[in-house]
């Protein structure tokens, strides 16, 4: 008599939430890039990109319950610690130490790498809203800060991106004020579109610019190239991390990007 041993099929409880949670989406969406795929012509990013093809999921990381809720609370510490390293510099944009940089770029490469969202171009409600920049390697120096008056007369308030993924539209708005000159508080308005060119990423062509009211429109006016030139999101977005609270991108300029969800019924 010949005993046949037969492994018991894993179970949901057997498997990481976040691992878990992958393997739904791809259930549901049944797609993952193909490893050479011609760049899409299409401008709605809504739409299913032809490079997507089906896939059978063969090999799932073997967690219980215990190792995932492990894994959610290292997430959470995580993104603790990098709020608390971002605290007071300003979100980095006027310079800070290469200590600081070093230590912040560490912790954005450990929530990288823990990142629950993989393939984020195929769960666009998590992109779609209104963000806050918390923290960028973009930086205004020495005498680009002088020429745009951000040095002692305007200081650079916050930073918004709205994204709107059934129009294929973002909308980058950047606060102004003027000390002692409530008149002179404005903003920068840049609107872009965007399209799918990967899994992760995502191509984005400028279309216009605003400044609001006339008068600080007036104070920019001479440096205007130079501050789109500082601010003008053309290129591509590599999206990095994003979960329901926060996003992480790195561009074509080698920027890094840091963004806190923002309910958009407050007053921008």
């Amino acid at each position: 008599m010949v005993t046949k041993l037969v492994q018991p099929p894993m179970t949901d409880s057997h498997v990481s939430p976040l691992i878990y949670r992958t393997m739904n989406v791809m259930k549901l969406q049944n797609f993952v890039p193909a490893r050479n795929h011609p760049r899409i012509n299409t401008s709605r990013f809504g739409e299913r990109p032809l490079w997507f093809r089906p896939i059978t999921i063969i090999k799932v990381a073997e967690h219980n319950s215990g190792s995932g809720l492990v894994e959610l609370e290292a997430l959470a510490q995580k993104k603790r610690e990098l709020y608390q390293a971002v605290e007071g510099i300003n979100r980095g944009i006027f310079g800070i130490p290469s200590t600081k940089k070093s230590e912040i770029e560490s912790l954005v490469k450990q929530l990288e790498s823990l990142n629950p969202t993989p393939f984020p171009t195929l769960e666009l409600e998590k992109v779609a809203g209104c963000w806050r920049l918390v923290y960028s390697t973009i930086s205004i120096l020495g005498s680009k800060r002088t020429k745009l008056g951000l040095r002692d007369f305007i200081s650079l308030d916050d930073f918004f991106q709205s994204i709107d993924i059934s129009k294929s539209k973002a909308v980058n708005v950047i606060k102004f004020s003027a000390r002692g000159l409530s008149l002179l508080s404005g903003q920068l308005s840049i609107e872009a579109s965007f399209r799918i060119s990967s899994s992760t990423r995502v191509d984005i062509n400028f279309e216009n610019s605003t400044i609001t009211p006339d008068r600080l429109m007036n104070v920019f006016r001479k440096n205007y190239d130079l501050l789109l030139g500082v601010f003008n999101p053309e290129g591509w977005l590599e999206i990095t991390y994003v979960d329901e609270t926060m996003r992480i991108g790195r561009d074509d300029k080698s920027n890094i990007f840091v963004l806190e969800r923002f309910d958009d019924n407050n007053n921008m």
